[in-house]
């Protein structure tokens, strides 16, 4: 079951493989729902811009609160246990949710949600560092990413052919019993590999110092500037403000925005697929040869910046061939997330990747929120629509263009030897 290097081999580790990304399936199906849901949660609810970001976001508050307490369970309790755990909390929230009528009580529902899917992408994470060559982890985190993008594909056409058929409370009742089964599935899959692997399991260091370590570093810190504004704001705009971005300004229909949506993460999923292959191919972390991590990182940011402004200034209804391009540039991100990862050793895996994903998560949070007030106060000044949508967009961007610059201007004096802290 492993070998000399005692990683994970053959049929044990392809198995581990599929029930994670089964579990971040479903995540990131919950997570990008609502921009398919929005327009009949508006119409039963009346519910304003600044309403369906703030119900969307409660997932990122959710999911974010989570974040640091994860680090410290996955380091002391392993990936097995937590995740499993925090599931059932997302089948409890997707029923509250369901069974909800009031504002209130569906921004409960997301919430518990997030909780529940909270540690999806970071338990495998954590496993993979411990349990997987280091020269497997780009590969790894770029297949959970197209697992998650299969789980937004099927958020979008399959979703909109459903709504007419059961209604979105139909919808999150089959979610609930989804999450319901993938918890046991974690818990009882997962056993072997886990037994198997626990003598090459790093001893967890304090929680606290193991977080002042991670915080209290120049390189995390830039690092997690930039995912925020990026990354998380990526997550933002897919979750959510894609949908209301093709109606409002492109002019699309509800039909042809959910066909759009399904077109953008299909792309977005084979951009995910052609990383995996390329970057363990072609991107160095510093132990071969090869493009260096960071300069392909800031690259690919760059066309992703470019790209949004050409989408603020040209809002017609064939500018949504410019969403593959955003799509597809913004998958670099995730060879930032392997490059966090590497840089802190093992035992401190569960936390380094749970700290970053604190700030994507308040990024997304901040985004997500912000752009549904930005467009609700540009509208009381008369502004149209779609004008006010574009101008929340372009605030967006231009935190964007700071935290890129910043990275840019710091990336050679802050880039680490992987692996550098000690435990």
């Amino acid at each position: 079951m492993t070998g000399s290097a005692t990683y994970l081999e053959g049929k044990t580790a392809t198995r581990v493989v599929l029930v994670f990304a089964t579990a971040y399936f479903l995540s990131y199906a919950l997570r990008a729902i609502n921009a398919v849901i929005a327009p009949a949660l508006s119409s039963d609810l009346q519910l304003t811009n600044a309403d369906l970001g703030l119900l969307s976001s409660a997932y990122f508050v959710g999911f974010g609160s989570m974040q640091l307490p994860i680090g410290v369970w996955l380091d002391r309790y392993g990936s097995r246990r937590t995740e499993s755990a925090l599931l059932l909390f997302g089948a409890i929230g997707a029923a509250v949710f369901a069974s909800s009528s009031s504002l209130p009580g569906l921004w409960l529902g997301r919430a518990l949600i997030g909780v529940g899917v909270s540690s999806c992408l970071m338990a495998a994470l954590k496993a993979y560092r411990v349990w997987y060559a280091p020269d497997r982890q780009s590969q790894l985190a770029s297949w959970m990413l197209v697992f998650g993008t299969l789980g937004a594909l099927a958020s979008t056409v399959p979703v909109a052919l459903l709504l007419p058929l059961v209604g979105w409370r139909g919808v999150f009742w089959g979610m609930s019993v989804a999450l319901l089964l993938s918890a046991l599935l974690v818990y009882s899959r997962l056993r072997a590999a886990e037994q198997s692997m626990a003598p090459h399991a790093p001893a967890a260091a304090g929680s606290g110092a193991g977080y002042l370590q991670i915080f209290g570093d120049r390189y995390f810190r830039r690092m997690a500037l930039l995912g925020a504004a990026h990354q998380g704001g990526f997550m933002a705009m897919q979750s959510l403000w894609a949908g209301p971005w093709m109606t409002t300004v492109l002019g699309m229909s509800v039909e042809q925005t959910s066909q759009v949506l399904f077109v953008f993460n299909l792309c977005l999923m084979l951009s995910y697929l052609t990383l995996s292959w390329w970057a363990p191919r072609h991107v160095s972390y510093g132990q071969r040869r090869g493009l260096p991590v960071l300069r392909v990182v800031a690259i690919g940011l760059g066309l992703s910046v470019m790209v949004q402004l050409l989408m603020l200034l040209l809002p017609f209804a064939w500018s949504w061939v410019l969403w593959i391009i955003f799509g597809a540039a913004i998958t670099v991100t995730t060879l930032a997330q392997t490059h966090v990862s590497l840089a802190f050793p093992p035992a401190l895996a569960g936390r380094a990747n749970s700290a970053f994903n604190l700030t994507l998560f308040i990024g997304a949070f901040s985004v997500q929120w912000g752009i549904g007030l930005l467009v609700d106060l540009f509208a009381a000044y008369g502004w149209s629509a779609s004008m006010a949508m574009r101008m929340a967009l372009g605030c967006y961007l231009l935190v964007q263009v700071y935290a890129l610059v910043m990275f840019i201007g710091n990336r050679k004096s802050s880039a680490p030897e992987l692996g550098r802290l000690t435990a």
